[in-house]
Formats: structure tokens, sequence, C-alpha cells
């Protein structure tokens, strides 16, 4: 038999399908995988069925759907204060995994060197690799999750060619202030670098924590790319409909490698979406109303529980530290509770490159009665410390 690529190397084994799959298996509640357990909104349901029965079944523009590209440039001028143009801007993606992947590739060759912070998304750590890039890693430290400027500066002189910014973070909750990012946006200037920005959880921000689009930045707009997608905001992981924001140049780049990725994105869902992006503003003040109230509710079993935390500023996750507990390793401690507490979460480990085994995440996106239902399982714990 021919041996299979090498590149499958750099794919590591997910920690969060295995936990997903011990969960079923013992029938313990789901908190390591970052997805609701709510329905969407039934407005959204309904454009979603409409779009199917009216025709929307066939592929769209490879860019995406005009329609849905002119409501993603008004709701993002809206929201950043910048003048984003359906044509020139914008790029409908098959996810916001799908436009990483594009972009890095648009952007990077060979051997180019990456930053990202660390604790970070999995799947920045595989696309890099996947396109033969470097990576250089910046710590956030625990537990204020800050970064060393003169670190961050190192690495730009690396001659980088692009980093990547979570805002809010998976796994942290960590909203990068005002200050931090002009750190980050004259360094990308001074050293010419890329700035590819995450915000699919630009709308789950807890105040008094206020959320700043890096692009929206003096000068940055011409060297950033902001993805985001309908996932987080509109409680439809499912759908697969994201977006890449760049400005012309980048964008007729990504434009390319995505063509060739996908051709488009699912074409009713495009429609559909078009729905939820021109909800009243009003909606995002009542879902984070909701969020915030699943936060305090979570956060309060857990202090119940006499467990510490990293406070999250934004998106749903908490990171809990487990060291009270005695185990050498978070992944032995994730699997026991699995099966003697009946609740699954994510070992620390996978999302940090240091040595750093002493936290779990978990995630809150919840139903009330689930997170009842967790919380209660959570005081468990207290015996066991």
């Amino acid at each position: 038999m021919p041996k299979t690529s090498s590149r499958l190397e750099v794919f590591p084994d997910s920690a969060i399908s295995y936990m997903v799959r011990l969960a079923e298996q013992y029938h313990a509640i789901n908190l390591a995988q970052g997805v609701p357990d709510f329905d969407p909104p039934g407005d959204l349901l309904a454009a979603a069925e409409n779009a199917i029965r009216s025709g929307y079944n066939q592929y769209s523009s490879t860019w995406g759907s005009l329609r849905l590209r002119q409501a993603i440039a008004a709701k993002q001028s809206h929201f950043s204060g910048l003048e984003i143009d359906p044509d020139q801007h914008v790029t409908v993606t098959v996810g916001g995994t799908e436009a990483l992947l594009a972009t890095l590739t648009a952007v990077t060759d060979p051997g180019d060197k990456v930053i990202i912070f660390s604790p970070h998304y999995e799947a920045y750590i595989v696309d890099s690799r996947l396109l033969g890039a470097q990576l250089i890693h910046i710590p956030l430290h625990p537990p204020a999750l800050t970064f060393d400027p003169d670190d961050l500066r190192q690495a730009f002189k690396n001659r980088a060619r692009v980093l990547i910014l979570c805002n809010p973070a998976n796994p942290t909750g960590k909203v990068f202030s005002r200050s931090e990012l002009q750190i980050i946006a004259d360094l990308a200037q001074e050293y010419d670098t890329f700035v590819l920005a995450d915000e699919i959880y630009e709308h789950i921000v807890y105040p008094p924590n206020e959320h700043t689009y890096i692009a929206s930045l003096p000068g940055m707009f011409e060297r950033t790319i902001s993805c985001s997608s309908v996932s987080k905001t509109y409680a439809v992981t499912g759908w697969r409909v994201g977006w890449a924001i760049a400005p012309p140049t980048v964008s007729a780049g990504l434009r390319k490698v995505h063509d060739f990725l996908s051709v488009c994105a699912p074409t009713p869902l495009q429609e559909a979406s078009v729905t939820a992006l021109e909800f009243p503003w009003s909606y995002y003040e009542q879902m984070l109303a909701e969020y915030s109230a699943r936060r305090n509710l979570f956060l309060g079993y857990l202090r119940n529980a006499g467990l510490n935390f990293i406070d999250p500023q934004g998106a749903y996750y908490v990171l809990v530290d487990i060291s009270p507990f005695g185990f050498g390793d978070d992944f032995d401690f994730c699997t026991w509770m699995v099966r003697e507490i009946g609740l699954a979460a994510t070992p620390g480990s996978y999302f940090f490159h240091e040595p750093i085994k002493n936290y779990i995440r978990l995630n809150f996106a919840k139903h009330e009665d689930t997170l009842h239902a967790a919380g209660q399982r959570l005081q468990r714990l207290k015996e066991k410390i």
C-alpha cells in the first residue's frame, strides 16, 4: 500500500472530539465542545426553510451572494465605524474556519513566521503548519492573561509575516484592551506585518469590557483581515457561513483560494443569514444579556464548588484551575471527571504551547436547565479537594 501524506503529522488528535465521544459513552453533560444546546431565533429558522423552498439551492457567486455581502458590510460598518465595501472587501466562506485557512494561504509563503498568542484555538497551529509556516508563540500569562510587549516586539523583529489575534479569545475569554491592541497595531505597522483578526465572539463581551475592532485603529485596515461568522452570534454553528473582510488586494488573493477550496458557502443558508444580519441592533443587546445571565449562573456554581477560575471577559468559555485535585495530567482529570462526575471538559493543555496542565476549559453556552444540572454535578467536586 502507498503511504499516506506526511502532512498528516501536523494534524493532532482532537482532544475535544475525544471528550465528546467519552461524554456520549458515559452519558455525561458535554461542556467540552463550543456549541450551544438551545435553538436559534425562530425567524432565522423560518428564513432557512423559506430559502430552500424558494429556489436558493444551487451555487451562489463564489465570493458570496450579493445580498449577504451587503448585509455583512452594513453590519460591520455600523459596529466598527469603518466603510466596508461589499464588492471590494467582503468574501463569504464556509464558516470562519475556512476564512482563516484561505487568508493564511493568501498571505503566507512556506517558511514565513506566524505569531500566535498562547493559549490559542487549535486551528491556528494546524493551518500554519499545513502551509509550512514557522510559529512564534507569545504567552498570555495567567491569571491576568497579559503579554510582555518586549517579547512581542522581538517576535515582530524576527520578520513575522502575520499575527493571529483571537479577540475575544478562545479558550480564555480574554478581551484585549484598546491599549494592548494599540501595541499590536504599532508593531504591525512598524514591521509591515499582517494581522489576522478572528472576531467570531465579537458580540459576546461582558461589561465593563469593550470590544475594539483592531482594523478600526489608525493605519490598520490596510493590513488587517477580519474573520467572523454567523455561528456563535446566532447559535447556528452547523450552518458554516462565515466571512473575511480585507483590503482589496488581500481579498483578491483569498477569493482565489476560497474558489478552489469550496466554491461557495451553502446557498440557502447564505440567503437565510441575511435575515440574521438584518436583525435590529437590540438583538445584540438581548443576546449579550442572555449570555451574561448564563455566565453569572455558571460562575456562581464554580464558586460554590470552591473552584478557582480565570474570569472570562468575553466569549462563553471559562478556564478552571484543577491544581487542588492533585492530578499531574489534565487529560487524566478530564477522563476521571466524565466517568465519576458526569461532566465533560476540554484539557487546557490542548490550547497551551507552554507545559501548563492545571486548567480545563468548560463551555457555558447552554440552556439554563443544562447549566443547573452541570452546576449540581460540580458540587460533588467539593469532597474531592
